[in-house]
This record gives structure tokens, C-alpha cells and sequence, in this order.
């Protein structure tokens, strides 16, 4: 074999293995396996639960610094040009492998900085599409086996120690993987937490290591199952995901099919009347899915007139319409290896939706104003407010496009329905206004809490957080009261039950002492008298059943009232 330069190693020199009987397939002369991606990925998630994330880390990127050893070792005895081919062949490799497509670069370095030894692009990565796969968006960089393999590589072909980290990485919601490989003086103090993964005079160590994970994991374990135990005994606190917070069993149920749904790549149909979460449980979704490295974009369709939501959705060619004075991608391509989500889909034009059925059918768009179709990789999510069923049987609805969209159908129930959301949604909508205002006001009082049950939110969760907002900006004191309340707000009545029986005696109690209370000004000993009770009985009553959930019920104001009450009440 003539001399041979990166650019022409192939795999069809490195691969030798029989295509009609099978057998062992050599990479360089060595054999090597074949093994799904997928099988890989449910590695790693089992590493990370045993091992958890550091346990789990060190153990890959060994894996990958052994293998890149052994690559160079293998490689070193081909008719190489040169050394510096020799050497270079790792990225070319890890190409050829279908690991990553690696894209070397060159970047300006700032005066008086060190240079990298090497810099490159990982595209494509199989370590970052399967962690965003089983365990969805991470903090740090994840494409451990990687970084280990060009380590071992560089080290062993160069004869010192080179090791690569990443600076950026799609498995954490980067765009692109971007990796560093310097030597180890020139990294300082940041690459003293990896080495352990690296050298083998550590092996004994990391052992060790491991084996301490694996004790911690074992009591998480336990910890876990006991936890589990428990919730099936007692109400989980708040959820807190997407931005969605929810204690009703309703909510929690949507959240869980939102979640599950997350894993298929499929056509999702979310319904629900306005303003009652239908775009957190979208963006849920899109960010529990394989997608969340990819774009979430959300379209109005209502608020767009049919011209202006075709040129939005597929983009324009130049000179297509008036004042298109240059090419526009549209939304479509946009999102593409993303989410977008058609809101108020309800209200697309008939013309519209067959251009939308077309898109779902062939997942082709064409620009207004081209001839040729453009491929998209895109999940549609579609939101709306009517009921779609009802719109198909009278026409207005093409019934092929309502089942392409409903092929998982999500219902979000109206705020009236679960009323249990409705304080621990104001908490959070309380905190995100006075951090935004910068105002001092860090709860609500159990009457104003008691209020904001009482209303039936027509406008839902956005009603509510406006009303938040709005109360927030006008509190006079650290915590929201009735009166910092919007009218239609402050004057809600709880509603009558169907039936008498339905309405617990104890729920009659709590509403009867919280009306006379507000309608006494907040003043004990007036609500006690007018309700034929001791001072000390209202007290315990409030305390057993405050509306903010703490036992602390009595504000200094009317602590003083009580008081004064009580001395004009006392005989001299």
C-alpha cells in the first residue's frame, strides 16, 4: 500500500470482515463490535442511576481514553505519509466510526493567551443525541466517551498528556459541541478533577471511587423507594416544571400524560379554554423531549390574516407579493429539529388547514412564491379553545387535519376546576412580580388568600396572574391583602352547592368565621362576639385552618385591634 495522508483513510481500508457469512469484523486490524446507539444510551442512564453522574462520567471517559489508546495503537503500523498524519487521524477516525462528524477550526487567539493544542466542532454527536434521549437536557457537557477517546488518542500518538474538554455541547442545550484539547500543564487547576478519569496510575483510586458511588447509590435507592411509599400515603408538594405549579389531582394528571407524551414524536392536539396553560404544557413537552435542544416556537394563528400566517409559516421569495423584497425562511423551517406550536389552530382559514394537512402528510413545505418543496423536521403541537369536534361536524373543520393533530389529544381544565392550583399559582405569580417591581411584598394574607379561592377566574391562570401583578404593584404592606385585590376579585362569593349535603359542616364553619371576620375589619374580638365564640376559640380556629397554609395567622394590626378591643371592654 502506497503512503497514506488523513484524507485517505477510508472505511473501506480500515474494514475487513466477511459480507456473506459474517464473523468478526477488524477496524485496523483489530475487532471491533457493533452496538445500537440506543443500547449505548440505556447504558449510560443505568451507569448515571447506579453510579449517579460522577460515578457514571468517570467510568465512560476511561472507556473512551482506553479505546483511543488502543485506535492509535492499532493505526500506527498503516504506511502513514507522516508522523503528523499519524497523529492527526483521530478526529478523521471518529468520523469514519460514526461517532461524530468532527469539523477541526481555527479560532483567533487574544494577545498573551495560550494556544489549544487543538479545537474542533463535534456535529452529530451519538453521546449528546442519546443523553438528551433517556435523560433529557444536563448542566454540564456530556459527551464523556468522546473526550475520553480523543484523549487517548492524542496521548498516546504525541507521547505526553493532551487532554480534551468541551466548551460547549448540545446535550446541555448548546447549539453546537465545541471541543478543546490542550496539555495538561497548559490547563492548570481545571483539568484536576478529570485526570482520575484518565491516567491508569489512578485506576486503583477510581476504583475505590466507584465503589463508594455504589454505596451511595444503593441508599438513594432505598431512599427512593421509601420516598415512594410515602407519596402513595400523603399529597406531593407543589410541582414546579415548565413553570407549571399545580397541586390538584387534575393538573398532576396532565402534567404526567404531558410528560409521557414528550417521549413519541408525535402530533399532540392541546385543548382547554384561554388563558388556562395550554402553552406551558407545550413548552412541558417540547423541553422532556428529545427535541429540547431544538427550537420551541409558538404562532398565534388567530391574531394573522391568512395571507400574512402562510408567508409566517412556509417564508417568501423575493419579489412573491408586494414588499417582499428578499428570501424569508418561515416558521416551519425555523423550528426545524424543533417544536412549533400552531395556537388557536381553531381558527385557521379552510384554504389554510389543507396546507397545513399537506405539511403533517409529507413534512415538505414550499416558500410562497416558489416552485420546489423543502424538507423540515419539525413536531407540531396545535392548541385551541373550540372544540374541534364539534367544529368538524358542522363543516368548519377539516376532519382529516383534526385527526392528523389529534392523534394525542391534551385537555387543560378551566382554573375554576381545580382551585387547589389557585393559591400556590398566585405564590409563584407573587414572587416573579415583586422580584420584577422590586417591591418588598412576600405573601398574602389568609383573607386575601380565602378571596382569591372564592373567584371563579374566567380568564384563568392569566386572569390570576394579572390580578397578582396588579396587587403587587399596589400593596401597601409586605403581604397582599383583600383590599389590594381587583373588584370583581374582592367581591366573589363563594358558590352555592348543588346540594346541601355535598358541602361539608366543617367548610360552612371555615366560611361563616372568614365572612364575619372581613366584614369586622380584621378585628378578633368583633368576629368573636358577632359569632357568640371566645377571642381564644377564633384564634385556634384560624390557626387550624389559615388559608396561606401557615399557622401564623395574626398580623400586627390586628393584634393591636384585638388589644384596644379588649382594654375598652375591660371593667376599670
Amino acid at each position: 500500500m502506497a503512503s497514506m495522508t488523513v484524507g485517505d483513510l477510508s472505511l473501506r481500508d480500515l474494514l475487513d470482515f466477511d459480507v456473506d457469512r459474517g464473523g468478526p469484523i477488524r477496524f485496523g486490524g483489530e475487532r471491533v463490535l457493533l452496538f445500537d446507539a440506543v443500547a449505548l444510551g440505556l447504558l449510560r442512564r443505568s451507569l448515571v442511576d447506579m453510579l449517579g453522574v460522577g460515578g457514571a462520567r468517570a467510568v465512560l471517559s476511561r472507556f473512551g481514553f482506553a479505546h483511543g489508546a488502543r485506535t492509535a495503537e492499532a493505526l500506527r503500523g498503516l504506511p502513514w505519509k507522516s508522523e503528523a498524519d499519524w497523529r492527526a487521524a483521530g478526529g478523521r477516525l471518529h468520523t469514519l466510526q460514526g461517532l461524530v462528524t468532527v469539523e477541526p477550526i481555527s479560532s483567533p487567539v487574544p494577545p498573551g493567551a495560550d494556544t489549544p493544542f487543538a479545537e474542533a466542532i463535534w456535529r452529530d454527536s451519538y453521546e449528546a443525541e442519546q443523553h438528551l434521549l433517556h435523560m433529557g437536557r444536563a448542566e454540564e457537557p456530556v459527551c464523556w466517551t468522546l473526550c475520553g477517546f480523543a484523549s487517548g488518542y492524542l496521548t498516546h500518538a504525541n507521547g505526553r498528556e493532551i487532554f480534551c474538554l468541551e466548551e460547549t455541547c448540545v446535550g446541555r442545550g448548546d447549539a453546537i459541541c465545541r471541543v478543546v484539547a490542550r496539555e495538561t500543564a497548559a490547563w492548570g487547576a481545571r483539568i484536576e478533577p478529570y485526570l482520575q478519569m484518565y491516567r491508569a496510575a489512578c485506576s486503583s483510586e477510581a476504583v475505590k471511587q466507584l465503589a463508594d458511588q455504589l454505596k451511595k447509590s444503593e441508599r438513594r435507592l432505598r431512599e427512593r423507594s421509601q420516598a415512594l411509599a410515602r407519596a402513595s400515603e400523603a399529597s406531593p408538594e407543589d410541582e414546579a416544571a415548565a413553570g407549571i405549579v399545580t397541586r390538584s389531582a387534575e393538573m398532576k394528571r396532565v402534567v404526567e400524560l404531558a410528560r409521557r407524551t414528550a417521549r413519541v414524536d408525535t402530533t399532540v392536539l392541546i385543548t382547554g379554554p384561554s388563558g388556562a396553560g395550554k402553552e406551558r404544557i407545550a413548552r412541558l413537552i417540547h423541553t422532556a423531549s428529545a427535541r429540547a435542544a431544538g427550537p420551541f416556537i409558538a404562532v398565534n394563528c388567530a391574531a394573522l390574516t391568512e395571507s400574512l400566517l402562510e408567508s409566517e409559516l412556509f417564508g417568501h421569495a423575493k419579489g412573491a407579493f408586494t414588499g417582499a423584497t428578499g428570501d424569508r425562511v418561515g416558521l416551519f423551517e425555523a423550528a426545524h429539529g424543533g417544536t412549533l406550536l400552531l395556537d388557536e389552530v381553531g381558527e385557521v382559514s379552510p384554504s389554510m388547514q389543507a396546507k397545513l394537512l399537506r405539511v403533517l402528510q409529507d413534512h415538505e413545505i414550499r416558500r410562497v412564491g416558489e416552485s420546489r418543496n423543502r424538507k423540515v423536521d419539525v413536531r407540531v403541537l396545535a392548541a385551541t379553545n373550540r372544540t374541534l369536534a364539534d367544529e368538524v361536524a358542522r363543516g368548519a373543520f377539516r376532519h382529516d387535519l383534526y385527526y392528523r393533530l389529534r392523534v394525542i389529544e391534551i385537555r387543560v381544565p378551566p382554573l375554576r376546576d381545580r382551585r387547589c392550583d389557585i393559591v400556590p399559582l398566585s405564590r409563584r405569580f407573587l414572587a416573579e412580580a415583586a422580584a420584577r417591581f422590586n417591591r418588598p411584598v412576600e405573601g398574602l394574607t389568609p383573607a386575601a388568600a380565602d378571596q382569591l379561592a372564592r373567584y371563579d377566574w374566567p380568564g384563568n391562570v392569566r386572569e390570576l396572574e394579572n390580578a397578582i401583578e396588579r396587587a403587587a404593584a399596589l400593596a401597601l404592606g409586605p403581604r397582599i391583602d383583600v383590599d389590594d385585590l381587583p373588584e370583581e376579585v374582592r367581591e366573589a362569593r363563594p358558590a352555592v352547592p348543588a346540594s346541601s349535603s355535598s358541602r361539608k359542616l366543617a367548610d360552612v364553619e371555615r366560611a361563616l368565621i372568614l365572612e364575619t371576620l372581613a366584614a369586622s375589619g380584621g378585628n378578633r374580638a368583633k368576629a368573636a362576639d358577632a359569632l357568640g365564640i371566645g377571642v381564644a376559640t377564633l384564634y385556634r380556629k384560624l390557626k387550624q385552618y389559615g388559608a396561606d397554609g401557615s399557622p401564623d395567622v395574626l398580623d400586627a394590626e390586628s393584634a393591636a385591634q384585638d388589644t384596644r378591643a379588649r382594654s375598652s371592654s375591660s371593667p376599670a
